[in-house]
């Protein structure tokens, strides 16, 4: 009577230790439940949560009452107290909205499970989308589609931050880059891994200059960022500034004025974790970001509203330390690697001492060209004013030749300016100064070369050649006379 039973009672034995051990796996790898904290204050651009306990730079989700959620950024702490900015509307929130936050929580330790080594600071921040699928894309700060395309599904992340490369390491500036604009190819001479400033204010074409370089330069891939500009103007750079030629191997980040300057400060890392991701693949990389004045408002932005009281001239210390943490990321890989050019525009008129971040730029950038707006006023393009204008790595890049020519116009070319007044009232003797003469008669030409059509290249041996040719000429002139 026991024998039929036997085979009834094994079978119940197997399948409980078979529900005991998927019980056994699906406790190994629970997580504890998510901890969760709820908004106290929400003044302006920061809110101020309680419950949590998240590091600076951790990313958080506000639920709201009608479904919705809004992301926001740990960016200060006081006590108990987190301060979150907002990455985008936070319309509809209310008093006590639980905050969720984004980052896994670490899981608690093992027996028998083994050790996992720490990453660092860098690599447990936010990681972004890269790739090259990004080619010919418009995203936003946060690697979201702007030009109604889907999602990129690029399967691979970088951190938004990435960690600083040894300065050691550095393969150095001494191969130029052309650029295809006449002027900054003979006079500034930039070269790969060069970090270099525009400086100009509105109006005088800084961004018709930037879409030259990006349509005609050399460089494989650029990374264009548009930051805290007008919608408008991001549109009008895409289509008619870039065009359909320069897009094609181009990615583009825009975060404009109407976004948060939470979005903005990403937007700028953002555009910068892009260029590092093809810096990496060995490319050489043209980086554009208009404007880094907007990025240090955005900094300033954030730090004034969670309390940091101002330093100078209303900009507080921390974005003195994010513009040079931004603009080193920048510049040569390791030797036999890739490179990013960068050109950051900073929105100064000419040399306003006063400007505290037009300073700022000149100390940690590599040179700087300054437009004037008196050129571009009397219809003169580029408005590259070349007295003002300098490239600290062109005696790397150039020739002994190439460097006495780029020093004789620009010295003839001051020394028509500063007797300009007297030229045109006629109070100037001919023959009373033979280097101003010598300036007089070759301003034509000077003026010829540095203007270019904006929808013509010039490649740097070509600008080069009518460099030379320009005082070659004119010294075979003052022979025959």
């Amino acid at each position: 009577m026991n024998t039929p039973a036997t085979p009834s009672l094994a079978g119940r034995a197997q399948r409980l230790s078979g529900f005991l051990a998927d019980c056994h796996t699906r406790i190994e790898s629970s997580q504890p439940l998510a901890p969760s904290g709820h908004l106290t204050r929400a003044a302006g651009l920061v809110m101020e949560a309680v419950g949590l306990k998240l590091a600076v730079g951790s990313t958080c989700t506000l639920l709201l009452p009608n479904g919705n959620s809004v992301e926001a950024e740990v960016v200060g702490f006081s006590g108990e107290r987190l301060f979150l900015m907002p990455s985008q509307d936070v319309y509809g929130l209310t008093p006590g909205a639980r905050v969720v936050p984004q980052d896994a929580p670490v899981a608690a330790p093992r027996i028998g499970g083994g050790t996992t080594p720490r990453r660092r600071a860098a690599d447990r921040g936010k990681h972004v989308r890269v790739g090259v699928e990004l080619l010919g894309r418009v995203l936003d700060g946060a690697g979201n589609p702007l030009d109604r395309l889907p999602v990129p599904n690029t399967g691979q992340m970088q951190p938004l931050y990435s960690r600083p490369i040894n300065p050691l390491e550095r393969a150095p500036i001494d191969k130029p880059l052309d650029v295809g604009v006449r002027a900054i190819n003979a006079l500034l001479t930039v070269g790969r891994g060069q970090r270099m400033g525009l400086f100009a204010a509105s109006g005088m074409g800084k961004s018709v200059l930037l879409g030259m370089m990006a349509r005609y330069t050399t460089a494989d891939v650029t990374v264009v960022g548009l930051i805290g500009e007008r919608g408008r103007e991001v549109k009008e750079f895409i289509e008619q500034i870039l065009g359909p030629e320069g897009m094609a191997r181009s990615v583009v980040v825009a975060a404009p004025a109407d976004t948060s300057p939470l979005m903005r400060l990403q937007g700028a890392a953002y555009a910068t974790a892009v260029a590092e991701y093809f810096r990496d693949q060995g490319k050489n990389v043209l980086l554009i970001m208009d404007s880094l004045t907007r990025v240090a408002m955005a900094q300033r932005e954030i730090a004034l509203a969670i309390g940091e009281p101002p330093a100078t001239k209303g900009y507080p210390p921390s974005v003195f330390t994010k513009l040079p943490a931004l603009a080193e990321r920048a510049g040569n890989g390791t030797a036999g690697g890739g490179s990013i050019t960068a050109f950051y525009t900073v929105l100064t008129d000419g040399d306003d001492p006063t400007d505290p971040i037009g300073e700022a730029a000149r100390a940690i950038l590599d040179g700087h060209i300054v437009l004037s707006r008196q050129l571009a006023e009397s219809g003169h393009y580029p408005a590259i004013d070349v007295e003002t204008s300098i490239s600290r790595a062109l005696t790397s890049l150039v020739d002994a030749a190439q460097l006495e020519n780029v020093r004789r116009l620009k010295s003839l070319y001051s020394r028509y300016q500063r007797s300009r007044d007297l030229i045109n009232v006629g109070a100037y003797m001919a023959g009373s100064d033979p280097q101003l003469d010598q300036a007089i008669a070759l301003m034509p030409r000077m003026e010829a070369f540095l203007r270019q059509d904006m929808r013509s290249r010039e490649p740097l041996g070509s600008a080069i050649a009518q460099l030379h040719g320009l005082f070659n000429s004119s010294a075979t002139n003052a022979k025959s006379q």
